[in-house]
């Protein structure tokens, strides 16, 4: 199975990646987390992203909060998926990162998941690395099947 790389811009941002460690945990997809920073380290990240796919990654997701440019910049050093959470971390609420991550030029794509989305981050990671396995698209069958069932429980025990 591909693992997942989770970079984040600095360690400010592990506490919103905590839904998406659980998700990968809970899944059984193999990850790994960093700090590169688009900025104050960019030649590490670079690095990170050319080699992520001879690394045996098949997915990176980037988080992260203010001017957010990591997911593009680790984007453009390759040529796997780069999903990107924008941090909610100044004055803007995440407005700043949201629009930094998801207006992306042409040729250089990055899926943006909701401002502090790291679950559906790591959700989506687990759709595009389960076009090739199987029992990982079971494992995603089974866990939508939980909460069609969850949701119906919910609906049955409600008393107005």
């Amino acid at each position: 199975m591909k693992k997942v790389a989770v970079i984040m811009g600095s360690d400010s941002d592990l506490p919103v990646l905590e839904g998406c460690f659980r998700t990968l945990k809970n899944l059984n997809i193999p990850y790994e987390a960093h700090v590169y920073s688009a900025h104050r380290t960019p030649l590490e990240a670079a690095a990170f992203a050319k080699s992520a796919r001879d690394n045996g990654f098949g997915v990176i997701i980037a988080a992260a909060g203010k001017a957010a440019h990591l997911a593009g910049a680790l984007a453009a050093q390759s040529i796997l998926p780069v999903i990107g959470i924008p941090v909610k971390a100044s004055a803007l609420d995440g407005l700043d990162a949201l629009l930094s991550t998801v207006q992306m030029p042409g040729g250089i794509p990055v899926a943006t998941v909701a401002i502090n989305g790291s679950e559906n981050a790591a959700l989506l990671a687990a759709q595009i690395i389960a076009l090739g396995d199987d029992g990982l698209a079971s494992r995603l069958l089974a866990m939508r099947d939980e909460m069609h069932h969850s949701v119906l429980a919910k609906d049955a025990a409600l008393n107005v």
